[in-house]
């Protein structure tokens, strides 16, 4: 399979979910017919395609874009299904993809969800990604979410 001495890199970024204005990169797509009433929205679903910066400013570099779907997936707690592609497009990593697949305990300081797999460099990828919210806007639902990932990969 032409495989090489497994590698682990560390990658560092910003995670920007726009769910309000006029060009939103998160998008309600579904909801349950309970959703409204329920204390955690659990069954809304939302689409996204948020971009991945350098720094935690919008206007920081953009090196990717996360791309997929979360989920309010627990009655009780607020906690959220997370299935999603990072989509690198900038540097050595530019054209690779990390899938991600796991739980998002939202107000949880730093959150670990499992990577799956990828594509390019970082195929048969697996590992885990770190997340600890930035900062978020309590009017408008917009965040800004700190990424540590930590990957192993040919």
């Amino acid at each position: 399979m032409g495989l090489k001495k497994q590698k682990l890199s560390h990658l560092h970024f910003y995670f920007h979910d726009i769910v309000a204005g006029r060009h939103p990169t998160a998008v309600r797509v579904a909801e349950a017919a309970t959703t409204n009433t329920s204390a955690t929205g659990f069954g809304f679903m939302v689409m996204i395609d948020d971009p991945l910066t350098l720094g935690p400013e919008l206007s920081s570099k953009i090196v990717g874009r996360a791309q997929g779907i979360y989920a309010s997936a627990d009655l009780t707690n607020f906690g959220l299904l997370m299935v999603l592609n990072y989509v690198f497009i900038e540097g050595k990593f530019n054209g690779s993809t990390l899938s991600i697949l796991g739980r998002n305990a939202v107000f949880s300081a730093v959150r670990e969800m499992p990577i799956v797999g990828g594509s390019g460099v970082f195929r048969f990828a697996s590992g885990y990604a770190q997340a600890k919210t930035h900062s978020l806007d309590s009017k408008t639902g917009d965040a800004v979410v700190e990424y540590n990932v930590y990957v192993f990969h040919y």
